[in-house]
């Protein structure tokens, strides 16, 4: 998990606040309910959890491909 650990804007510390704001809402929670509830008022931070996309998985699957390749070669 690669998660920003301040808001790009105003550079408060939110990195402490995303795995339980992730596990809530997999749980099936309203994300702006949990925002609320862990105290992310200021829009930008609440941009940061709304709009953040966990890469790192994709990318090691183009590393494992390249991996294998390699190695049949």
């Amino acid at each position: 998990m690669i998660v920003p650990i301040r808001c790009f804007t105003c550079g408060k510390l939110i990195a402490d606040k995303w795995e339980e704001f992730a596990k809530r809402v997999k749980d099936g929670e309203s994300p702006a309910k949990v925002l609320d509830e862990l105290g992310i008022t200021r829009y930008c931070c609440r941009r940061m959890f709304l709009s953040h996309v966990e890469l790192i998985d994709e990318i090691l699957r183009y590393e494992e491909a390249r991996r294998k390749a390699a190695e049949e070669h």
